[in-house]
Order: C-alpha cells, then sequence, then structure tokens
C-alpha cells in the first residue's frame, strides 16, 4: 500500500484511472451542451425567464428520481446502471442535434424540444450521480478516499474549464450543429471509458423495511449527522441563491458585450480558478475544515455580488476565477465528508440525498435565478442573491457549532 501522503496514490490505481477519464470525457461534453443550450435557448427567445425554465426542466426529473436511484445504485449491479444512464446521456446529445440540425421544422417559435431533450438528459444524470459515486468508493481503498476525491474533483474541473470554453468557440464558429456532434462523440467516449472499469460487484445488504424505508434510509442517515447534514445545507442555499451561471449569456451579451465566445471563457473562468486551487490541494490536507468551509462559502456570496456590480470583462472574470477556487474547497470538504461518514452499503441511496441538494441549488438555483432577473432585473437579483448566501453563512454558522469547530476531515 502508498503511504497515504502519497498526493498520486489514486492515480496508481488503474481502474480509478478509467473512472475519472471517463467523467472528464462525460464532463466535457455536458458543459458544451449546457452552454449552446443555454446561448441557443437566449437568441431563440431573448427572455430569461426562458433560461431558468431550462435549469426547471432538468431538475426536476434530476431531483424527482433521486431517492428511487439511489435506491437501485444500492441494490443492482452499479456499474450496469452507469453504463445505461450514460448511454442514455448520450442519446440526449443526438436528440438536440437533430432538433438544431432541422430547426425551422421543430424549433419554429418554440424551445420546449429543446427543454424536452434536456429533461431527459436530468433524469439520466439522476440515475448516473449516486452509482458512479459509490462505485468509486469501491474501487479505491478507504484510506485513500481523500486523495480519490480531491483527483476526481480537479480532474472534472479541467473539463468544466475546457468545456464551456469550446462550446462557446465552436458556437461561435460553427454554429450548434458542430457542437452538438462533439458533445454525442464525447458522451460515447466517456461510455467506453467507464465500460473498461473492471468492477466486482460487493455483496447487498439485506433488504430491511418497506420500499418507503429504504427511500428515506439516506435521509433519515444524514438527519443523525450534523455535520454533514450541515454542509450540504450550506451548499444548497449558497449556490441555491448566490450563483447565477444561468444569468451569464445576459451579462455576456447585454451588459459586457463579448457574445457567445465571452461567454464560453466566463463559464469556464469557476472552473479554471477550481483548478487552480486543486494544484494546492492535491498535496496539501485542508486544515480547520469548518471554519475554511465558513469562509469559502462567504467568499462566493460577495464574489458574485461584486461581479453583478463590474462592468469590466476583466474584473468579472477575474471574479468568477475568485468564485471558483473558494467553491471548489467546499466542494472537497463537503464531498470528502460524504464519502469518508457513509457506509459503503448506504452511498448509493445517501448520495441520492446529496444530488437531491446539488440539484436543487444547481438546476433550481438556475430557474431562481430566471425569475429573480425577470422581477427585480439582471444586475439587483444577482446582488440579493450574494447577500443571502453571506447571511445563510452567518445563519449554519450559529445553528450547527460542530461544523464551525470542525478541524480534521477524517
Amino acid at each position: 500500500m502508498a503511504e497515504r501522503h502519497d498526493p498520486y496514490v489514486s492515480l496508481r490505481n488503474p481502474n480509478f484511472r478509467w473512472y475519472v477519464a471517463s467523467i472528464v470525457a462525460l464532463t466535457l461534453g455536458t458543459q458544451i451542451q449546457a452552454t449552446v443550450v443555454a446561448w441557443q435557448v437566449y437568441e431563440l427567445t431573448k427572455d430569461p425567464l426562458s433560461l431558468g425554465l431550462v435549469g426547471l426542466a432538468e431538475a426536476l426529473p434530476f431531483i424527482g428520481a433521486a431517492l428511487y436511484a439511489g435506491h437501485i445504485a444500492d441494490r443492482h449491479d452499479r456499474k450496469l446502471l452507469s453504463l445505461i444512464a450514460l448511454a442514455v446521456q448520450a442519446g440526449c446529445g443526438v436528440a438536440l442535434l437533430v432538433l438544431t440540425a432541422y430547426s425551422a421544422r421543430f424549433l419554429a417559435g418554440s424551445v420546449w424540444p429543446i427543454c424536452a431533450a434536456v429533461s431527459v438528459s436530468g433524469l439520466a444524470r439522476s440515475f448516473f450521480q449516486p452509482a458512479r459515486t459509490a462505485l468509486g468508493a469501491e474501487i479505491v481503498p478507504r484510506e485513500t478516499y481523500a486523495n480519490a476525491v480531491t483527483w476526481r474533483s480537479s480532474l472534472w474541473q479541467v473539463a468544466a474549464v475546457v468545456g464551456p470554453a469550446s462550446g462557446g468557440i465552436i458556437y461561435g464558429f460553427s454554429g450548434p450543429v458542430l457542437a452538438y456532434i462533439v458533445e454525442a462523440i464525447l458522451c460515447l467516449i466517456a461510455l467506453f471509458l467507464f465500460a473498461r472499469i473492471a468492477y466486482a460487484r460487493q455483496a447487498v445488504v439485506a433488504n430491511e423495511g418497506s420500499i418507503k424505508d429504504n427511500l428515506t434510509a439516506g435521509i433519515r442517515f444524514l438527519m443523525t449527522q450534523p455535520v454533514l447534514l450541515g454542509a450540504q445545507l450550506l451548499d444548497l442555499f449558497s449556490v441555491l441563491f448566490g450563483g447565477a451561471p444561468a444569468l451569464l449569456p445576459i451579462f455576456a451579451s447585454e451588459i459586457l458585450h463579448v457574445g457567445p465566445h465571452g461567454l464560453g471563457v466566463l463559464r469556464a473562468a469557476p472552473a479554471a480558478g477550481a483548478v487552480l486551487v486543486s494544484v494546492v490541494l492535491i498535496h496539501r490536507r485542508i486544515r480547520k475544515a469548518g471554519p475554511t468551509l465558513f469562509l469559502c462559502v462567504a467568499s462566493f456570496g460577495l464574489c458574485w455580488i461584486l461581479f453583478a456590480l463590474s462592468r469590466s470583462f476583466w474584473l468579472s472574470l477575474g471574479l468568477l476565477v475568485v468564485s471558483g477556487m473558494v467553491d471548489n474547497v467546499s466542494v472537497i470538504i463537503r464531498s470528502t465528508l460524504l464519502t469518508l461518514r457513509t457506509p459503503p452499503y448506504m452511498l448509493g441511496r445517501v448520495s441520492a440525498v446529496n444530488q437531491i441538494f446539488i440539484g436543487s441549488s444547481n438546476e433550481i438555483g438556475s430557474f431562481e435565478s430566471g425569475v429573480a432577473a425577470k422581477l427585480l432585473g439582471t444586475v439587483r437579483s444577482v446582488i440579493f442573491g450574494g447577500l443571502v448566501t453571506l447571511g445563510v453563512v452567518g445563519g449554519t454558522a450559529w445553528r450547527i457549532p460542530p461544523l464551525r469547530k470542525l478541524d480534521e476531515l477524517d
């Protein structure tokens, strides 16, 4: 066994290499899809609420199926479930390609066909997330979980840098058809790479209780873990109100005037910051995890407030980079806590609850951003969301002292 302080211990595991390579390919594809869909929908409608509706179309199936998906991930073959979900995701890329290639027929005056494809994509992700999270914990030794989580998050962020920028560049120079072709190919590559994982399914713990008991087991477990629950709630409400990535097409088009190329760069900026801080986190352990978590979430909200006030593209870009840096620290803290403090046989169900928090904060947050922008105006809505985030940080620190005092993650 490699020494625990070895920063590359997880990458010496061939199964983990196939695993993260698949995640990188899938993330590249889905980030390209998100960038192109956002710009395409806004070009068709010129309505901020339509951007929120796209987020809602993805969030409802993603969240609605989460508990059942977690139950399935704990009862059935996690690799097979992941492969099926990846195949469906690739199919959604093909569907968006066809809708766009024949837009005169399918998209004349309506973006609902795009929303339908995005909804199926959200359903596929709902089953993929708990299955791949639980499988990821099975293919690495428990003593290297923190290192594996850091590498997984770091490489995901690299893809999240390249994906939006690539989507914006391809869209700007060649249009959405080529972008969707690239996305579909990347999803198929992810499917192939995931299939290479040598996975031996672990024995399933005896099924006790009713289906309802099994579906809610993850929720009941979290209720007994105040530190873990507090970290999830902090992420939920801060990202739900604090970030506004769904509104970036409006900032790129009407405030910063940088077009689809600039949109791709803006969407990639938070991930670029996350990559920068990941280089440090891979080689160093996080100390005083609780105070660090609160500081990072507060900084995240402040960055978005300043972003809303900025009229300089380069200042806005820098603020998004910093927001990605502090957000990635909080992601690694939260993900490591989830993996280390959850029994392996419950990881699917607890991960499903976690994805409800993530889906609520990201996709429902996109809808909230669209509605708030419609009611308050784009700039005021982002400022308001950042102020709410600062309030959430203070309230969580006051109500959950164990999280505030958390030192070592493990």
